[in-house]
């Protein structure tokens, strides 16, 4: 659902087949049958990306039906809008789960893959806004993001001379179900823009080698470059507060 969904349908219009993987087999069925009838191939694994096994899991069903994908796309993540002192230990686990862990070593398992297709193989990591800087009450989502942006930047590095295109894509507010699934205020994503804009402006951005690409709050994330670290969490704090 969401961008994940819009990112389907997107390559599928491109002539891409996709491999589909979410905790919902009814959900990747309804989508992988939508694409079917568009013309393209289609699988649906389901698997749950905060279980340890989650990417050995997803690498086996690769190899045991004989797949080799030219793209990855980590854009599975979720994160509450809590004080810390609330989230649960097993809930905060689950975040760095499924954030960090499991789009580290699902591209660890993928990149030998990747790289038997230089010049078409191609990364794309979804973090957010929020990992520019600490967002207290979201604290373990924004160390998330922030992981990602970082971790994406150094391997767009590492593999820029190899024919592995790396993105990082950093949306801002997005008309998703993440407001809903998250504990946010949905009328702060009033006017937000559409998941279907967002992942135009990844796919584009990865066309043209960008390594980071930020959708909406530009002047914003500027200006948290420029301001004292202090200040940028303090104010991240208090805008946090009025979203739960």
């Amino acid at each position: 659902m969401g961008l994940g969904e819009h990112f389907a349908h997107q390559l599928a219009s491109r002539g891409v087949d996709v491999i589909l993987t979410a905790r919902s087999m009814d959900l990747l069925e309804k989508v992988a049958s939508e694409l079917r009838e568009a013309g393209r191939t289609a699988w649906a694994f389901p698997c749950d990306l905060s279980l340890p096994d989650a990417p050995l899991q997803i690498s086996r069903f690769l190899q045991e039906n004989g797949l080799e994908p030219q793209w990855l796309i980590n854009n599975a993540g979720f994160g509450d809008a809590l004080p810390f002192k609330e989230l649960s230990p097993e809930r905060a686990r689950a975040i760095c789960d499924v954030n960090m862990s499991s789009l580290t070593e699902l591209t660890a398992r993928m990149l030998p893959i990747l790289k038997k297709f230089p010049g078409r193989a191609r990364i794309i990591n979804v973090s957010s806004v929020a990992g520019f800087q600490p967002v207290p009450w979201f604290g373990v989502y924004s160390a998330s993001k922030a992981y990602v942006l970082s971790f994406s930047e150094a391997l767009y590095e590492e593999l820029r001379n190899e024919g592995v295109r790396v993105t990082c894509l950093c949306p801002g507010y997005t008309a998703t179900n993440f407001a809903k699934n998250n504990g946010l205020n949905k009328k702060f994503f009033t006017g937000a823009q559409s998941a279907e804009e967002v992942v135009r402006a990844a796919l584009r951005g990865s066309d043209s080698g960008r390594a980071v690409v930020v959708t909406r709050n530009r002047l914003q994330i500027f200006g948290l470059r420029l301001m004292p670290r202090r200040v940028v969490r303090r104010v991240a704090g208090m805008v946090a507060k009025t979203y739960r």
